[in-house]
């Protein structure tokens, strides 16, 4: 939604739209204005700044706030801390069903939407859950160990996955 501001140093003064997200340079020197959710919209952002993310293809159905594993083929699969093969590498914030394409999100991130979580308790990639988190840390010949966040409150996960450690 547009708002308007009056402009000038005499009067009368214009009005003069602002916009909520760029097209680009013909949008130099325009006047923003935030979204509904108090943030800039991320196209008046440089490339490369803000969350590092990718489109990809589901290889099954996965849910919103899953840690995700890419697969050789580049497709993206619940991440599993009974496989090896299977560490995150991300996460997906909307959940994608299988064959479908959706956004996944790389690196450090913020997974919103959880529940049941202890704020400032350190999670592991779940080996009861693929895709899940825990405090539990596997423990199973062939597991994998792997740290993938801190909570900051009982529905958001502090994203930061770490090397995993392959029990044997």
């Amino acid at each position: 939604m547009a708002k308007f501001i009056k402009k000038g140093t005499t009067t009368p003064l214009t009005e003069e739209a602002t916009i909520g997200s760029s097209a680009g340079a013909g949008d130099a020197g325009k006047l923003v204005h935030l979204d509904g959710a108090g943030k800039l919209d991320s196209t008046f952002m440089p490339t490369g700044f803000g969350a590092d993310t990718r489109t990809v293809t589901a290889g099954e159905t996965i849910a919103a706030g899953d840690l995700i594993y890419i697969d050789s083929a580049g497709e993206a699969f619940k991440a599993d801390a009974n496989d090896a093969t299977k560490e995150a590498v991300g996460f997906v914030l909307a959940g994608i069903t299988a064959a479908a394409t959706g956004t996944a999100y790389f690196g450090s991130g913020i997974i919103t939407g959880l529940s049941g979580l202890t704020a400032g308790a350190r999670y592991y990639l779940s080996a009861s859950t693929p895709g899940g988190v825990a405090t539990a840390i596997p423990s199973g010949a062939g597991d994998i160990v792997q740290q993938v966040g801190k909570a900051l409150s009982a529905t958001e996960l502090y994203f930061e996955p770490q090397a995993s450690i392959l029990l044997i």
